[in-house]
């Protein structure tokens, strides 16, 4: 923009701000993702995991589950990076930490996951005048409905400008 020029200049957020993040909201994210043998492998590789349970099909088929297991690591970022285009995506100041996390199910490879996210808290910030700190409860859902995933995380959330 040249000088002179008047417009208004936004600048775009798809993520919410702290005001329209009430406790009780529930998102059910569109976004669905099948986990595949290669999605596996290349985190494993990128983690430095060499856990057997995820990457070799001959050990796991001798374990309890017959067969080998998705990183729940991978589960974790998926469940927290699926939710950031609908409630996070340029409104997040900072990330601050995971309260709880839990794999109540495995998650296959091949297995389709659907997510969600609560707002389970929220509060204005006591030391950030133009933040509000949210407490989301993420979940993700296998092919066969089991909750494979749920992690409360607080977040440091941008107020709307004023």
């Amino acid at each position: 923009m040249g000088d002179g020029d008047e417009r208004q200049v936004e600048h775009g957020a798809s993520g919410r701000w702290f005001e329209e993040l009430p406790v009780g909201l529930v998102v059910r994210h569109a976004l669905t993702r099948t986990i595949t043998e290669a999605d596996n492998l290349q985190f494993c590789l990128m983690t430095h995991n060499p856990q057997p349970l995820h990457l070799d099909a001959e050990f796991a088929a001798g374990t309890e589950f017959g067969e080998r297991l998705v990183n729940s690591l991978l589960t974790l970022g998926l469940v927290v990076g699926v939710s950031v285009g609908d409630t996070t995506l340029g409104t997040t100041v900072a990330n601050l930490g995971f309260e709880e996390t839990i794999f109540p199910a495995p998650v296959l490879i091949g297995d389709t996951l659907r997510f969600e996210t609560e707002v389970v808290a929220a509060r204005a910030s006591r030391s950030r005048p133009d933040a509000g700190i949210v407490t989301f409860e993420h979940r993700a859902h296998n092919t066969r409905d089991e909750m494979v995933c749920r992690a409360r995380r607080n977040a440091l959330m941008r107020k709307h400008p004023a």
